[in-house]
Order: C-alpha cells, then structure tokens, then sequence
C-alpha cells in the first residue's frame, strides 16, 4: 500500500505500509459539549437559507476547536494556505459558518446523544462542484453526509428493523493514544413484493432558473425511471409551481403508465419560485390521496431558490410539520449549482421525516429515482436516535465527527416526542468518534471503551424499541490496515469531507496522501464509487495547482 505521508517532519513510524503521523492537538479552555436542539438548528439556518436579515451566532467559549500544530510544515498545511493564492474558483461562501463539534472529557460527560440522518446530499452537491472546477462552500460540506454516500459491511438484522454494530481502530495521521470508533446501524432490506403500496406525490420546480443544465432536463428522464420501477398498484401525482401551481397529474395508478409519460413531457421551466404554494398544494393533493395502509411521500424537487411568497422559514417548516405529523414524509431532491439552496432542502428534509438527496447528471437521476429511493420507501423505524456512553476509565476525550446539526440532549434520549430521523428499508448510518485512550487502556485489556443504544419508534404503532452493541478495548484493531476495508474507507471518506470544512483533521493529512491510500483501497474493494472518491481528491488538489 502506498503510504500516507506524514505532515510534521518527526517521529515517523511505519505502520502496514502507511506512515503514521504524531502530530499534535493544540487546544483551549475547558472541555464542554455543545448542544443544539434540531429545530432550532433548522430555524437558524433556514433563516440565512431564505434570506431573512437577522444575524445569527454561536458561543465559540464553549468548545474546543481542533486547530493546526504551530510548527506544522507538511504537505497539509502548505495545501492549505496554498487555497488562498491558486488560480481554484471558490463558491460563494455562506453566512453561516460551518460548525465543529467540540472534543468532551468522557470523565465530566460520558454521553453522546444524536438524531439518526440518512441524508447524501451534500456528498452529490459537492462532487458536482468540483468537477465543475469549483472548490465547495465549507459550509456545504457534512461529514456524516460523505460517509453515508458509501457501501457499508454491517449484517442485516437477525432480529427486529434496527442492527447496530460498533468497531474501532488506529489511524495513521492521529496520535498514538486515539483511535476512530465507527456506531453502525443496519435498517433491515425489504423485498419489493414486502413494501406497501405507495402514493407519491411530487411537487416540481418549473420556474426559471430550472432551465439550467442538469435541472429540469434531468427530472424527466428521472421520473420515467421511477415510474418503470414502481408497481402497477402504487400511485403517481405531480404538482407543479413557478409564479402560480397547478396540480398537473392528480393521484393516478401508475398502470395508467402512457397518462404519467404525458404529464411528464409537459414539465416545461417558466416564471419565478413560489415555494411555498408549491408545497401547500402537494400537501394538499397528498391528503387527498393519503391511505394509512400504503406509503405516503410528498417528493420535493428543486433547485431550493424561493423568491416568491414566503420565502423564510417559518410558513415552510410550518406546511411540512404539519404533513408529517400527518405521516406524509417528505423527500428533498436537489437539482443544479450556481443559486443552489443546498442549506434550505437539506433542512426541509430533515423537518419533514425524510431524507435529502441531490442530482448532479442525469446517470445520477436515474440512479436516485430508480433504485435509491424506491429500495427505501417503506419506513421501518421513525423517530430514531443513538446514545453512545463512553467509559471514563479507558477513554480520556471524544468528538464526533459530523452530525453537527443533528444533535439530541443527553437527556432526551428516551423522550420520543424529541424529533429524531426516519429510517427506511435498507438504509445504513455511520458515525464516527475520533477518541483519546487512558494511559494502559489498549488491546490487552478486558475493559469496554464504548456502548451504543439505538432507540426509534413502530412506525404504525409508535411503540418504542432499542438495541445496541458493546465495544471492548480488546476488539479495537491496533493497525489501520488490520481494521475491517469498509473501516478504513469511512475514515478516508470522512478525512477529506474534514478536509473540504477546514474542520477537524484537515490539518493532518495532504490530499496527496489521501489520495494515494483511497486509490489503493479502492483497487482493493474494487469499487467504482470509492475510485470515484480518489478521483475527486485529485480534482480539488489539480485545482490549487
């Protein structure tokens, strides 16, 4: 394997080929968690997403940040500051500044609490801006969103919807007293034939700005590929706004295949973006439609620009709380860049029990519409959440990497009207923690490090279950390349998603290396999505050169 390179200049050592780096984490002022209720998450960013002019901000006092070695002189730091004078063109960069979780001292908080997101969106987004030649908006970039984009290796359940799996290793650019725990949960596949039947309506963009390439000239071709994957028996609807909506397809068997062909080749782009109508008329046509015995999904399909009408956030979370409490999820699906809202549809996603994802080519449409979404249209647990406790006698400190505006008080946990995610047929979730050990808590040892619980709600009964996976010191792999494939990839993976925020381990591994350890692994896998990966990483290097 070609090794990663090491980015201080001392104390090299090898480790399966991969040199390892001992840098160091310069920090300040006490170790506090940082706690941000998800609605209220939502509100602030919306806020910034659809233009309402109040100032937002964040106590910085309360955290530690992670921050580069003050001797740093590697091929990480000079990339770095290399950004500021290459030729690279930079997206806008948005008000809202990306977020870090902090680094928590296990013995005064051994809890970590968060909300289950399935959402791929900004992993889509930001392939899409590179290989455009843009660098991507920080802010843009979520980690737990990258990670969630990959093939996992976690078993199907035995039992129940909801598998957790908890493993941990070394990696080579941190210390040698941390290591990376990966919480995996596992949503139990369905068979087609063992889905309910499913109304699905879809609310479509048709304004102006959807006539940019890979926008509405993707949705149709999209749509057709979704309507071929479907049953007989499920049912099409299609709303359509621009300055004024319009129900263009009320509720129809998707039998009635050469009706649906018809009102798709009608989507035509025209006018300005009333979003809200848009989604105040699917709602309506969806309770119309609306059979507590079938699925019932509003899909939203947008660039995420609202101009017209309630264009802040309040009116549209208020339209998509009321849906979902009505269970009519909500599934965001983002088309185009240039005035792309990606912080407005990941959001809306996130309050309408849904997932957010994004179409960058048609390939990708199709992909999305005909195998991703259908393949998860049966929900299997609602409202779920994960509670990691790390145990204070082997781990020192913790952070979480991603899942900023995903996070649960401790406390809330077990109250199951606290907002949580959706979890539907197939689905995967990986977090990852980057942890420090206690002095002697290594292999050797019979200690645990780490448990997580998973709790979510039936989604007809609304009973709540839990499970969850216990991880001991021993199991932990001592080198990056004993560690299981998929392991590995979700730390590369995660490495340049901190690399792209400037958050993190940005700092401690060059994309040079990244890229050579993600080329190897994805020989390895063979695996064209993770080669796709190494392949971005050497387009956001070529774009500083």
């Amino acid at each position: 394997m070609r090794g990663v390179e090491r980015t201080d200049g001392v104390n090299n050592r090898q480790i399966d080929g991969m040199h390892a780096v001992d840098d160091t984490y310069l920090g300040g002022g006490p170790l506090m968690k940082y706690r941000t209720m998800a609605c209220c998450a939502a509100l602030m960013v919306l806020s910034v997403a659809c233009g309402d002019d109040q100032e937002s901000g964040s106590d910085s006092s309360s955290r530690t940040q992670y921050q580069a070695p003050a001797d740093a002189t590697s091929d990480a730091t000079s990339e770095a500051s290399s950004n500021t004078t290459a030729g690279a063109e930079y997206a806008p960069e948005s008000t809202a500044p990306a977020a870090i979780n902090p680094v928590t001292d296990a013995a005064d908080d051994a809890l970590s609490t968060f909300a289950m997101d399935v959402d791929t969106g900004s992993y889509t987004l930001t392939r899409a801006s590179l290989e455009a030649g843009v660098v991507p908006d920080p802010a843009n970039v979520r980690t737990e969103e990258f990670v969630n984009s990959f093939d996992q290796d976690y078993d199907q359940p035995e039992d129940g919807p909801l598998a957790v799996t908890v493993d941990a290793t070394s990696a080579p650019f941190l210390d040698d007293d941390a290591r990376v725990v990966r919480v995996g949960v596992q949503g139990r596949s369905l068979d087609d034939e063992q889905r309910r039947d499913a109304n699905l309506t879809f609310v479509i963009d048709i304004s102006g700005s959807m006539a940019d390439p890979n926008k509405l000239e993707a949705v149709r071709p999209a749509l057709r590929g979704l309507v071929e994957s479907l049953r007989p028996t499920d049912r099409v609807s299609i709303v359509v706004y621009s300055d004024s909506t319009r129900v263009l397809l009320s509720s129809t068997p998707v039998s009635e295949r050469r009706t649906i062909d018809d009102a798709i080749d009608e989507l035509q782009p025209e006018g300005s973006t009333f979003v809200q109508a848009g989604l105040e008329l699917g709602y309506e046509q969806a309770q119309l439609a609306y059979d507590r015995e079938r699925i019932n999904r509003v899909i939203l399909l947008s660039d995420g620009v609202a101009n017209v009408g309630a264009t802040g956030p309040e009116a549209i979370l208020e339209i998509i709380g009321d849906g979902a409490r009505d269970g009519i999820d909500l599934v965001t699906v983002g088309f185009g860049l240039g005035e792309y809202n990606d912080s407005l549809m990941e959001q809306l996603a996130d309050q309408g029990d849904g997932f957010y994802a994004y179409v960058d080519s048609e390939r990708e449409a199709v992909r999305l519409f005909s195998h991703d979404l259908t393949g998860t249209l049966q929900t299997i647990a609602r409202e779920a959440k994960v509670q990691v406790e790390f145990n204070p006698d082997t781990v020192r400190t913790y952070r979480l990497v991603g899942f900023e505006n995903r996070q649960v008080a401790d406390d809330d946990f077990r109250a199951d009207s606290v907002d949580g995610g959706e979890i539907g047929s197939g689905h995967t979730v990986t977090a990852l923690y980057e942890v420090t050990l206690v002095e002697g808590a290594d292999a050797g040892s019979d200690a645990w490090l780490a448990r997580a619980t998973v709790r979510w709600l039936h989604p007809d009964t609304r009973e709540p279950s839990e499970t969850g996976a216990l991880l001991d010191a021993q199991d932990v792999s001592q080198r990056f390349g004993d560690a299981p494939p998929r392991l590995q990839q979700d730390i590369l993976v995660a490495a340049f998603a901190e690399r792209l925020r400037g958050s993190g381990w940005s700092d401690l591994l060059s994309l040079r290396s990244l890229s050579e350890n993600v080329h190897v692994l994805a020989d390895r896998l063979d695996d064209p999505e993770l080669q796709e990966l190494a392949d971005l990483v050497d387009v956001r290097r070529d774009l500083d050169d």
